[in-house]
């Protein structure tokens, strides 16, 4: 949608080039004879006649700021709309719904890094070899909005240890924020997606280090703040241990002492409710039928 403002600079623009034209035409009046035989020799010559360039020009000029202004809306590009939706749980109608959120999302971000021209919204600064460290920035939602849009949104309260790997399995890329594309994705999956991919997601942030394998240490470390310290425990760990042995034989499918991400999609598959089993990292579906009403026009 273009701004009133930029009506007003269209207007003036155009009363501009009302008023050069005019002028022009004044001059061509005075020396008509020799306006007609230019025009004449550029007819035979197969050229266009100046006023015809002067003219596509203008109607270029007029075009091209019309789509600035569809643009400006922000609005993906058709190619970009028909990927997400090919990859996605989406219609057209949602993901053109999902951009106006995210961009709203991403200007209301306060994290404004120092570097980037006027203008730029709030991203990370992406270092590339032999480029200026503040001359690419990749545009996203930080982890601060990310967090809060968790918690009020989606009403997921879980440990920060789950929240931040949250965030890392919706930043594909590891660009530091997450991108439009990681956005729509990822929604798709907390809103629609299939138990393979939910699966996928959970696994994804319960590798703590991304080693495609659940330790033990990374267990304790998901399961240390899920028991509730008794007083007068000699051992308050000793109580996290076993929890972590006793889900080991439950998802530990090969018997190698750590799981993976077969070990848990078998386990999944056989008793879904072990999908969350080491904390809460998807929405629940009152959440998700919330949020996907306001998708609809």
């Amino acid at each position: 949608m273009t701004s009133t403002g930029g009506g007003g600079r269209m207007g003036g623009g155009a009363a501009l080039i009302k008023s050069v034209s005019l002028f022009l035409t004044s001059g061509r009046k005075a020396s008509a004879a020799a306006a007609a035989a230019a025009s004449a020799w550029k007819s035979r010559s197969g050229q266009r006649p100046v006023e015809q360039d002067v003219e596509k020009k203008k109607k270029t000029r007029k075009k091209k700021m019309g789509d600035e202004g569809k643009n400006g809306a922000g609005k993906c590009s058709t190619k970009m709309m028909d990927t997400l939706k090919k990859n996605s749980h989406f219609t057209r109608q949602e993901i053109e719904a999902l951009v106006r959120i995210y961009r709203k999302l991403v200007a209301s971000s306060a994290n404004v890094l120092p570097g980037p021209a006027a203008g730029t919204v709030a991203g990370t600064v992406v270092p590339t070899p032999g480029i200026s460290s503040t001359a690419i920035v990749c545009e996203g939602l930080n982890r601060a909005v990310f967090r809060e849009l968790l918690h009020n949104t989606f009403d997921l309260v879980t440990e920060d240890v789950l929240m931040d790997r949250i965030f890392c399995a919706f930043d594909r890329n590891s660009c530091g924020v997450v991108r439009l594309d990681d956005w729509v994705y990822g929604l798709s999956v907390f809103l629609r997606g299939t138990l393979d991919e939910r699966t996928a997601f959970c696994f994804q942030v319960y590798d703590l280090n991304s080693d495609n394998y659940v330790t033990r240490d990374e267990m304790f470390s998901l399961l240390k703040n899920s028991l509730m310290k008794q007083p007068g425990d000699d051992d308050p760990d000793e109580g996290v241990k076993d929890l972590v042995e006793l889900v080991l034989r439950k998802l530990d499918i090969d018997r190698d002492g750590k799981i993976s991400f077969r070990d848990f999609q078998t386990a999944v598959q056989e008793e879904p409710l072990l999908l969350e089993a080491f904390g809460q990292c998807l929405p629940a579906d009152g959440a998700c039928q919330t949020f996907l009403a306001t998708l609809s026009p």
